[in-house]
């Protein structure tokens, strides 16, 4: 007997493109698993209906006889039907409150909620991600406005030939750009008025390693932090093009620090409130920063509106700041808010504390668009989609009917539940409190 599951439209704006499962992928479940998909229609899909008809799904506006149902983003309350498990990303954990209306409609019908975010192995190492094609994404972002902050300048630049993420065809086709571009700096011998052209990444993770990849075309030499303050001068005639990847020891530093103590990961993760950024020391010998870590309130600000306005009083060295992790007035403060990829970019003022869209203006250029993987979305949905298929059977088998203690899913799944029949599960419980 045949399984059914749905396949939700993404509607939330025009670039959103993504799937969960590809078409290779429905094929492959009804071939070898029996399971039936059932897929909303949708004009910018970036795979088309016929794609999915083609591997034998079906295309019907109405999901409702679908006990399972995937998404990518948020689903809107209207959406939700009673006892149905929904698998996305739900963007609750941290009780954000615009979702909690979503959370709250999801208790109330008595559904399960399963979330990709927290799918994960036995080291809390997680399963499903798009973050290294965010990474590439705002990596050839950032590169386009530099070449376009460069041209404002005045300054004639090879970085000007780069286009925006979602311009080019394909990643591929953007990577062999810049190593086109990489070649003719080696060559030109290309130079700026600030040489060497400094690179350095806050993180590194799936993100800061998607970044790293794209600016590595580049033919980029990786020094470390301290060289930065050592070796500086020497630099100047060695080499054009360096990356800088900056941990957490290179970002903070105890409040109270005791002679000779080395720095505990651990202790800043567990008590954040005793650390304070030292990430002012390295800002000053960047052409551009690309932030790729994850933050919260609870931890310092690695760039602060004050330190800016301190920087700008003379012509520093940035021009870029890559803000791919892209939160609200969080490590890097003068994210005062996202862009999308037709207008990524904006100008921030530490002066006047205001922006300007464009790259024109007083101050660094950030780079903030909130949903960089759109804008591969191809590369991107067939990545996820290969991570989550060895998934998907084991979620349509489950029997959702039973407690939750003897709901048998393993344990990178099963850790993932948030809302089991109505319920918050032991490990969400927490949430109530946002509620």
């Amino acid at each position: 007997m045949s399984a059914l599951i749905g396949i939700r439209r993404e509607d939330k704006n025009k670039w959103e493109r993504r799937v969960p499962l590809t078409p290779e992928h429905i094929k492959e479940l009804k071939e070898k698993y029996s399971i039936e998909t059932l897929l909303q229609t949708s004009r910018i899909r970036i795979f088309k209906d016929n794609d999915y008809i083609k591997a034998g799904a079906r295309v019907n506006e109405n999901l409702s006889e679908c006990p399972i149902i995937f998404a990518l983003k948020e689903i809107p309350l209207h959406f939700l039907e009673p006892k149905k498990t929904y698998v996305f990303f739900s963007h609750t954990i941290k009780g954000q409150s615009y979702n909690m209306p979503m959370l709250k409609k999801l208790l109330d019908l008595k559904c399960q909620l399963i979330d990709y975010e927290k799918i994960a192995d036995e080291n809390g190492i997680r399963l499903l991600f798009f973050g290294r094609h965010a990474g590439y994404a705002g990596m050839i972002d950032s590169l386009w406005a530099l070449g376009q902050r460069l041209n404002w300048e005045g300054i004639t630049n090879p970085f000007s030939k780069i286009k925006q993420a979602h311009k080019y065809k394909n990643l591929e086709e953007a990577k062999e750009e810049i190593s086109k571009i990489g070649k003719e700096i080696l060559t030109s011998h290309f130079s700026l008025p600030t040489s060497p052209l400094i690179c350095g990444f806050a993180g590194y993770g799936n993100v800061s390693q998607g970044a790293q990849e794209i600016f590595d075309l580049l033919g980029a030499k990786e020094i470390k932090p301290e060289d930065l303050l050592t070796s500086y001068f020497l630099l100047l005639t060695s080499h054009f093009i360096y990356k800088v990847v900056f941990k957490e020891e290179h970002m903070v530093e105890l409040k109270s620090k005791i002679k000779n103590q080395k720095f505990d990961l651990q202790d800043y993760y567990d008590h954040p409130e005793k650390y304070c950024s030292k990430f002012y020391k390295w800002i000053p010998h960047l052409t551009m920063l690309i932030n790729c870590i994850y933050w919260e309130p609870k931890y310092p600000r690695l760039v602060t509106k004050q330190y800016l306005r301190k920087l700008y009083q003379k012509k520093p060295r940035l021009w870029i700041i890559g803000d791919i992790s892209c939160d609200i007035e969080g490590s890097m403060e003068c994210t005062v808010h996202a862009t999308e990829p037709d207008n990524p970019v904006f100008v921030y003022n530490p002066f006047d504390d205001t922006t300007t869209d464009g790259f024109k203006g007083t101050g660094p250029v950030v780079m903030a668009v909130d949903n960089l993987p759109c804008e591969l979305s191809r590369e991107s949905s067939i990545h996820f989609s290969d991570s989550l298929m060895p998934f998907v059977p084991e979620i349509v088998k489950a029997d959702f009917s039973v407690n939750f203690s003897q709901c048998k899913l393993q344990p990178a799944i099963k850790n993932a539940v948030i809302v089991y029949q109505g319920e918050l599960t032991p490990n969400y419980k927490h949430l109530k409190k946002f509620l």
